[in-house]
């Protein structure tokens, strides 16, 4: 089903679009597809992430800590109860909504969030609970990073197809003990700057790759991530995609593989913010895993998508991923073996800082997009136009 990239116009790669006094409304003209951005839902505050239920409910995330419900088109007025206390302050909130693979059955829904600490800190955390008539109830939290700091919280969750809950935690901007090898993000005793990998109910499965390795945290998959906000499981490949932000410049899309260490901060393809210094010691490094694609300049890389549907048939396969900074949507088309990127292309450019990207269960892709400041924004949809 992967078809071979070919431009329509030059416009495709100059402009993600043409802009009028309603943009949302407009026609967007991009490879294979052009489209329209139609509204959702709006006044959401600072929404963070997207999923939809079995019976067509579509859950969103509001940073400041609530979890509100778009049903029939419209978004419910009252927050879902039960959501626990976020540190909502600088990059810390609620982060993501995940429902179990057998919600059906069981109703469990996944939220990660920024938890209190008892040093007036805050760290990553994942609580479960059961959705049943819009309120949570028997919620427990089933995961706690041990990894303090400021920001750089990650938080994106995902289900593989075997059942297993992936968490990407930041390097919380911990600064080096010394030199880049000293960092936190490339010390396995904890939880900086790492992928997780748990069972549903938060215990550690016996197969993660450091299990029995003295000092490493058995919850590592990965290590050396600086703050992945974009994570992703290709439905073809059954390959673990990420997306992380570097500093000024260097953002990048890893694949994910079991116990390698992706090298912030030795390596990397970023400087220093302000006045532009290196930070790392090179940009390759044996053991050290190369992004499979970067950008420089930075988009702020967040949520990531693969797309499945049949909306958009000449997408199948491809890669979306969000652009705070770039105020952007990056459409990324992979080769045949769905490994590397062969082409790159800016859609939705100029619409707002987009934050995440879904795939709908009726194949539409939704954006949403937040304002740093807190202003109301909105969820929108991707439709194709003839």
């Amino acid at each position: 089903m992967k078809k071979t990239c070919q431009l329509i116009t030059i416009i495709c790669l100059l402009s993600g679009g043409i802009f009028s006094a309603n943009a949302q409304m407009s026609t967007y003209y991009a490879t294979h597809h052009n489209y329209r951005a139609v509204p959702v839902a709006e006044g959401l505050i600072q929404p963070w992430a997207m999923a939809w239920l079995p019976n067509g409910d579509m859950l969103i995330t509001e940073k400041p800590g609530r979890l509100r419900i778009v049903r029939d088109g419209q978004l419910l007025a009252n927050e879902v109860p039960g959501v626990p206390g976020v540190v909502y302050e600088g990059q810390g909130g609620l982060f993501d909504v995940l429902p179990h693979p057998d919600f059906a059955d069981n109703q469990l829904l996944y939220l990660s969030f920024a938890k209190p600490t008892a040093d007036d800190g805050s760290t990553t955390a994942i609580v479960r609970g059961r959705l049943n008539n819009d309120r949570l109830t028997d919620v427990e939290e089933i995961f706690a990073a041990n990894s303090v700091g400021r920001g750089h919280y990650g938080g994106r969750m995902a289900f593989d197809e075997d059942g297993y809950l992936f968490l990407s935690i930041g390097d919380r901007q911990a600064p080096p003990e010394g030199d880049l090898e000293s960092h936190p993000a490339q010390d396995t005793s904890n939880h900086h700057g790492a992928m997780v990998r748990l069972n549903d109910d938060g215990s550690i499965p016996s197969d993660n790759p450091f299990i029995g390795e003295r000092g490493v945290e058995p919850a590592i998959w990965s290590y050396g991530h600086r703050s992945p906000q974009g994570l992703a499981f290709h439905p073809e490949t059954g390959d673990l995609w990420e997306t992380e932000h570097g500093p000024q410049g260097g953002d990048e899309l890893n694949l994910i593989v079991a116990g390698n260490n992706y090298g912030w901060p030795v390596i990397g393809y970023g400087v220093n913010y302000g006045p532009g210094i290196p930070i790392h010691e090179s940009s390759v490094e044996a053991g050290m895993e190369q992004p499979t694609h970067f950008w420089v300049p930075s988009i702020a890389a967040s949520g990531l998508m693969i797309y499945t549907g049949d909306k958009f048939p000449q997408w199948y396969g491809d890669i979306f991923a969000g652009g705070l900074a770039g105020e952007q949507l990056a459409h990324l088309m992979l080769t045949d073996d769905y490994r590397s990127v062969e082409r790159e292309e800016t859609l939705l450019y100029g619409i707002g800082r987009i934050r995440d990207v879904r795939q709908g269960p009726e194949g539409y892709i939704y954006v949403a997009v937040e304002d740093a400041n807190g202003e109301p924004t909105s969820v929108v949809r991707l439709e194709p136009v003839q």
